[in-house]
Formats: C-alpha cells, structure tokens, sequence
C-alpha cells in the first residue's frame, strides 16, 4: 500500500512538473481571435474611409505578427495583446495578461517607430522573454533613444468601441474594459501642463507618456461613440461571448 502511494505521489510531481514547463509562471498562452473577427476588430480601429486600403496584421501566438492584408495607403492597424502602455510605470511586470484587447493603428510615421514596439513585444513574448524581462528592455530601449521620435507630425487612431488595457499604467496594473474611442497625434516632449491638457478619461485633449513618444488623446464625443457602438453591436456581442471581461458594461443613457 506505502509503495502505490509512493508511485502516486512520484506521479503528481511529475505532472506538476510537465505541467510548469509547458506553462512557466507568468507565461500564459494568448489564445488566438477567430481570423475574421480579429481583422474586423483591427480595421475598427480606423475611420471609415481608411479601412478597405489599410495594413492589416493578425497576431501568431507563436510568432507575432503577421501581414493578413497588404494595404497601400500608408496606414497599418492591429490588436494588440501587450499594448505599449504594459511598459509604463514603475509596477512590476509578472504576468502575460491573456485578456488584453488593445486595437491600434498608425500612419506611415508611426509605423517606422511607435508600431516597432508592439511589434518587437510580440516577438519577444513568443520566444519565451519572461514578463519582467521583457519590461526592462523596452523601457531601457526607450530610455537610450532605440525607439526614435517619429520624424514628423502624424496620428494614430484608436477608434475601436472595445478597449480592454490598464486604465491608469503610470500607477498601477489596474485593467478595465470600456468603449472610448479617441485619435492620437504624436507630441514629441509635450507636456500635459504646457497645453493646460484635461484629465484621463474626460472629454478635453491630454498627453499621455510626455517625453520623445509623446501623444496627444482627443476623445470622440459621446454622439460620435453611440454611432460606433451601434455600427459593431455584432462584434461586440461575439467577443462578450468569447470572455466575460470583453463584455462592455452599459452606461446608463449612453447608446
């Protein structure tokens, strides 16, 4: 009887074992978007009039991204599941979030400098760069100038109606789901004081991560999101299905 409790025991750390190699802490497995629903939650992130010739990438857990579509008019869009934002604050990173939904685009700018750091994240998460490391290297690439201001003026729009990311990253790891659709436009060393900027999360412009890779956000006014809201109603229902947490909560009188 002690011998068949022994090979039990011997058993269970086994498993234990294969188990913590094929997931090591920290490093849960980002499992993939249905095809389509991930390109049409990318191209949301883009106004109208620039979808049907944009860049569309789509992330290969295993690899990062990937060109899904090749555009021709300069603008690159894609859903990020390690937003730029992971990198800010001085938090410790632990923990590959598999509930991140961060769709972005940028202009031809962007994509030479501020897209490079989504994209060198992805790479770098698939090959196995535990949390905690890959936050030091690309905030000391930050830090040494590796990650240059875009040479001129340009936007990127996040005009999607789902947003999941960290609310507040230069405090906390606080995340939260929620529809604000805004546009950036790069403000290289801009602070939020120098253009009396508005608050995080209020209706006037504001900087966020002042310095070279500064942005400007403007939000879109609540009538303009209601219009967005009911355009992806079918999108917004298939991800709430997918998680829970993708779920947008209603706000009274909103949509």
């Amino acid at each position: 009887m002690r011998k068949v409790q022994t090979i039990i025991v011997i058993a269970g750390l086994l498993f234990s074992l294969a188990a913590s190699a094929e997931n090591p802490k920290g490093m849960n497995k980002i499992e993939p978007l249905p095809r389509d629903l991930e390109i049409q939650l990318a191209l949301s992130a883009l106004p109208l009039h620039l979808r049907d010739n944009a860049t569309v990438y789509i992330l290969n857990p295993d690899k990062g991204f990937e060109v899904a579509r090749k555009g021709a008019n300069g603008f690159h869009t894609f859903v990020a599941r390690t937003g730029d934002d992971t990198f800010r604050g001085s938090w410790p990173f632990t923990e590959y979030r598999d509930d991140i939904l961060y769709p972005i685009s940028f202009d031809a700018a962007g994509a030479k400098q501020q897209m490079r750091v989504f994209f060198d994240a992805a790479e770098m998460q698939a090959k196995g760069t535990p949390p905690g490391e890959l936050k030091k290297i690309i905030k000391e690439r930050f830090k040494t100038g590796y990650y240059q201001a875009p040479e001129r003026a340009g936007i990127s729009y996040m005009l999607s109606p789902i947003l999941r990311t960290y609310w507040n990253p230069e405090e906390s790891d606080s995340v939260m789901t929620m529809n604000y659709p805004h546009v950036m436009y790069y403000a290289p060393n801009v602070s939020n004081e120098g253009i009396g900027g508005g608050k995080l999360g209020g209706m006037y412009p504001f900087v966020i991560m002042p310095g070279p890779h500064g942005y400007f956000i403007q939000p879109i006014d609540l009538t303009e999101r209601a219009v967005i809201y009911k355009e992806y109603e079918e999108m917004l229902a298939r991800l709430c299905k997918i998680k829970e947490v993708w779920c947008l909560p209603r706000e009274k009188g909103q949509y």
